[in-house]
């Protein structure tokens, strides 16, 4: 967003702030008033902007867009970013300050293609939410289909894969006739070629058999794989939790 547009959410504005601004407005941080606020893609702020959050994080008050009057703001912050904040700090692209203010307790989501044990869960959570808006039932996707998607390296991430579940789910509505749909790989348009699939087979476990999953359902199929992977942390830790 613009400065002027993302200050007037985050701050609210008085009447005349700007052009149409004919009556006052509360912005985010008024609403959350008590409450959490989330900022999203935070290290796409602009320097300016930076500086006036971190007035709010140190000082705890602001001003609305055009006002003169100060604003307590009793919030707790969360934030976001897909850019690499130390990195943004060091090149000055990045306030200091702010970070370290926001930096309190991190938390390091990696990206898609390294938690591939997380693809089952999410297909099945997509296709649960496909489900409830639509007629037609998406009952699983084929053992090939499981297997593309789980060579893919997910460049969008997790935002990627449910574009992906639901176009596929509608391609797969519009060619076949009858209440219940199955995914294949004709019904997906992936970005880039699939990489190879990295199995961790060992004593514990093995990723769950393309065959079973077409079987039994995409659930069983993920719980099974998910107690291979937690038996295995577990003996990889000489047997402790």
């Amino acid at each position: 967003l613009p400065d002027n547009l993302l200050e007037s959410e985050l701050f609210g504005h008085v009447p005349g702030a700007y052009t149409d601004a004919k009556s006052a407005r509360k912005g985010r941080l008024e609403a959350a008033d008590g409450g959490t606020l989330f900022l999203d893609e935070i290290g796409d702020m602009s320097m300016s902007m930076q500086v006036k959050v971190l007035r709010v994080l140190q000082e705890k008050t602001y001003e609305p867009l055009g006002g003169v009057r100060s604003v307590n703001a009793d919030v707790r912050i969360v934030a976001a970013t897909h850019r690499d904040l130390d990195k943004e700090v060091a090149q000055g692209r990045f306030l200091k300050p702010l970070f370290y203010r926001l930096n309190i307790f991190p938390i390091d989501v990696p990206p898609l293609r390294e938690r591939k044990e997380d693809i089952c869960l999410l297909i099945n959570h997509f296709l649960e939410k496909f489900n409830t808006k639509r007629e037609n039932k998406v009952m699983n996707v084929s053992p090939d289909t499981l297997d593309v998607l789980l060579r893919y390296n997910w460049p969008g991430n997790v935002r990627e894969l449910e574009h992906a579940i639901n176009r596929a789910a509608v391609i797969a509505k519009s060619q076949t006739r009858g209440p219940y749909l199955r995914l294949k790989p004709s019904h997906f348009q992936l970005t880039s070629e699939p990489l190879s699939l990295q199995s961790t087979t060992s004593e514990a476990g093995q990723l769950p058999d393309n065959k079973k999953i077409a079987n039994e359902g995409l659930r069983e199929a993920t719980n099974e794989f998910q107690a291979a992977v937690i038996t295995q942390a577990y003996k990889e830790n000489g047997n402790n939790w």
